[in-house]
């Protein structure tokens, strides 16, 4: 791999953990949206981005405040009619995938389980749509702010269309793969609806990890233990999932903060990874392929 492409890694990750320090993590899109329009996606195609590009681009819009998460190119927004500012700088994402092959045949990297990883990578430069003048005025018009509980119905759509098994007690709230069961705290113990959702959709991520779904191998990596990483994971695939109802993301699990900076500054690739397995989560929760797009 080219010296180009370690430094893209090294970079992403550094974003990542000037973020995490300051306790502002990427994933979490803190507001309450319209359902899907808290999502990057790419003001053209409507694809949504993906993976580590949601964390990439939160981070640009949350620092810029754009009022929109909605991206191009600088070809696409020309195409759009549009054209972006002089003095603007655009927002690197990339295109990432981990190929996977036996032992026999060619191979890049090991992970533990003796299967050989192969890590593809590319960027690319994308502007928000408040760089870009000219733009049609439909394209860039906000949505409508969030009336009622509709948002939450689309969560409740979310759980139940998973078909996992969710019961309702006691104070804690956890997933349990010993019976594959969801166990919750009741809806009424919550402050907020948001809130019940948020952790619903937290350990909705955990049970998607087991054998017949995502088959997510609970297992150690280096720099990190087994159980951390999980979180990691599943912190991730909550935030995606709470975009995508529409509802405010929240931190589920501060306390693991400090053991994910320091593999971070330990592993490069690690955060490429959770954010993939992050995504294979989502994509087997929300089966919507018109929402899915890798990068530009």
């Amino acid at each position: 791999m080219s010296h180009v492409f370690k430094d893209l890694y090294q970079s992403v990750t550094d974003q990542i953990i000037t973020a995490l320090e300051a306790g502002t993590p990427p994933w979490v899109c803190p507001w309450a949206r319209g359902q899907g329009s808290a999502l990057p996606a790419n003001l053209g195609t409507k694809r949504a981005y993906r993976g580590i590009n949601v964390l990439l681009l939160n981070m640009q819009q949350q620092a810029h405040g754009y009022p929109l998460n909605r991206w191009l190119t600088f070809q696409q927004a020309l195409a759009l009619g549009g054209c972006v500012r002089k003095g603007e700088h655009g927002t690197g994402i990339v295109f990432f995938k981990i190929l996977e092959r036996e032992a026999s045949m060619p191979r890049a990297a090991n992970d533990e389980s003796g299967r050989k990883t192969i890590p593809l990578i590319r960027s690319f430069t994308v502007f928000n749509a408040a760089q870009i003048d000219g733009l049609p005025e439909g394209l860039t018009a906000l949505p409508a702010p969030i009336e009622g509980w509709t948002p939450i119905g689309a969560a409740d759509e979310v759980l139940a269309r998973s078909g996992a098994l969710i019961r309702h007690g006691g104070d804690r709230a956890f997933y349990r793969p010993a019976d594959d069961i969801i166990q919750m705290p009741p809806p009424a113990a919550f402050q907020q609806a948001g809130s019940y959702y948020a952790t619903a959709l937290h350990e909705l991520t955990h049970w998607s990890g087991a054998p017949g779904r995502c088959n997510r191998e609970l297992r150690s990596r280096q720099h990190i233990e087994a159980y951390a990483f999980e979180e990691l994971v599943a912190e991730m695939g909550a935030a995606f999932l709470s975009s995508h109802c529409g509802l405010p993301g929240e931190l589920q699990h501060a306390s693991y903060i400090a053991h994910w900076l320091q593999a971070l500054r330990n592993d490069k690739r690690l955060i490429f990874t959770a954010a993939s397995l992050a995504q294979k989560a989502a994509d087997y929760l929300l089966p919507e392929p018109e929402i899915a797009a890798e990068a530009a």
